[in-house]
């Protein structure tokens, strides 16, 4: 199909005769940058053997080896931007060409739209470009567009999310209402709390100890290497939820966050599938919780530009409770957690589940499925009865000689499950006939998820 005539978005020198937009020109040169760390530790363990030989061979090698490597990526990078493009076609579909060896012409379906996000990796950031992706149903990869300008990419999101919800492509983006802004403050403390970091230090503790007893005074130097993975795991949180804001628009849920790294996430309307409520044992005395959800059609760790694990699946990362249950009453209107009521793992529970059987609960009302179980950290997670994918009842031959049974309720792949562990067995076949039935009568009344409804 014929590319339709594209909105104002970039310039003319980027928009070809059959209105085929071009990624960034400075696209090659930030490929480029991303390179130049492993070419800095590579040029650093070159010249530390040439000072150690004495020679200048290794020097040699090292310069010619650099020039090589720059001019074969800045070429295939240029290369690779040429033959990129991205038009909508008349249906108003999304269209990515792209490939340099092999040409790869990729469709984006609008209507099966899940979620766009717009990250900005640190060399991308640093020279004020940004990605956009966009992952569609059905699909196991992400489509990316590296790069665009911050404000080129926000003005694409808004074209893409305007033309899924049917108006006009040029309408700009929805206005949003700001619901929670996560101090960096807690953001620290909550991350200091975390029971990992503490036993981390405590190994690192009895490590040095034992290497310092065998070794002497020398083995205090193993500190400032093990002794830096508790701070690592902290930092590397707090880079990634730094400045965390949830807020809410005709077009979903919007994500923004980061230090290093900055992502701009946006989760469609009815996309959300289950959600976790996760209180970690040293934030039970503070009264906090980090919500996690399971969003349709999008992976739970997926990996994009050498960022660690994206992050689609955390809904807050440190809250109060109330503004948490505040939030989730937003996403599921009329449903209170707190209100509901809880049916305890029976007392036989303790001999399987010696240390959480008295945590272990499940709960069922007109709205959703929820269960709840955990000792170092408590759970609770909820599934609308729409929102049930399928069902499994499990027994063990421990579970077995106890007469108990555990329920599943599934939902898409993420980080939150609805597990009703150690139920009494003839209780779990019932629960699960029960829920069948709940989530059948649930998908015949269910309205579709339509954007901006």
């Amino acid at each position: 199909m014929a590319p339709m005539v594209p909105s104002a978005l970039v310039g003319p020198h980027r928009v070809d005769a059959q209105g085929r937009r071009r990624v960034h020109p400075l696209t090659p040169a930030v490929h480029w940058l991303r390179l130049i760390p492993a070419l800095l530790l590579v040029s650093f363990g070159v010249l530390n053997s040439a000072g150690r030989s004495g020679g200048s061979r290794e020097l040699l090698v090292l310069l010619v080896g650099v020039v090589v490597v720059a001019a074969v990526v800045t070429g295939f990078q240029y290369v690779a931007w040429t033959r990129l493009s991205y038009f909508f076609d008349s249906a108003g579909d999304l269209r990515i060409d792209s490939g340099v060896l092999s040409r790869h012409e990729r469709r984006i379906q609008l209507s099966r739209l899940q979620a766009i996000d717009i990250v900005q990796p640190l060399v991308a950031r640093v020279v004020g470009m940004a990605e956009l992706r966009i992952e569609v149903a059905g699909s196991p990869k992400k489509a990316m567009l590296q790069f665009l300008t911050v404000g080129e990419a926000t003005a694409l999101r808004s074209e893409i999310l305007a033309r899924a919800a049917g108006v006009r492509h040029d309408a700009g983006e929805a206005p949003e209402n700001v619901l929670v802004q996560v101090p960096a403050g807690d953001l620290v403390l909550s991350l200091a709390l975390q029971f990992r970091v503490w036993a981390l230090l405590a190994i690192t503790v009895v490590i040095v100890g034992v290497t310092v007893a065998t070794n002497g005074p020398t083995g205090i130097l193993f500190l400032f290497v093990a002794g830096g993975v508790p701070i690592f795991l902290v930092f590397s949180e707090f880079s990634k939820f730094f400045g965390f804001t949830l807020a809410e628009s005709a077009d979903g849920l919007r994500l923004r966050h980061g230090l290093l790294q900055t992502a701009a996430q946006t989760v469609p309307p009815g996309r959300i599938q289950a959600i976790g409520f996760y209180e970690p044992l040293l934030w039970r005395g503070r009264g906090w919780v980090r919500v996690r959800i399971n969003v349709a059609g999008v992976a739970a760790a997926d990996q994009g530009s050498g960022d660690q694990t994206y992050t689609e699946s955390v809904l807050l990362p440190v809250a109060p409770w109330p503004v948490a249950l505040a939030v989730v009453s937003r996403l599921l209107p009329g449903l209170d957690p707190e209100a509901l009521q809880w049916q305890p793992a029976p007392a036989r529970a303790r001999w399987r589940a010696p240390l959480q059987w008295r945590s272990l609960a499940v709960a069922v009302n007109d709205s959703v499925f929820a269960t709840r179980g955990g000792w170092l950290q408590r759970h609770t997670c909820l599934v609308p009865h729409a929102r049930t994918q399928s069902l499994r009842v499990t027994q063990g031959p421990y579970q077995h000689a106890f007469g108990l049974a555990s329920v599943h309720v599934d939902s898409t792949p993420g980080p939150v499950r609805i597990d009703g562990y150690c139920r009494d067995a003839v209780e779990a076949r019932a629960l699960a006939e029960e829920q069948a039935d709940r989530a059948r009568r649930a998908r015949g009344t269910a309205a579709p998820a339509r954007w901006l409804r």
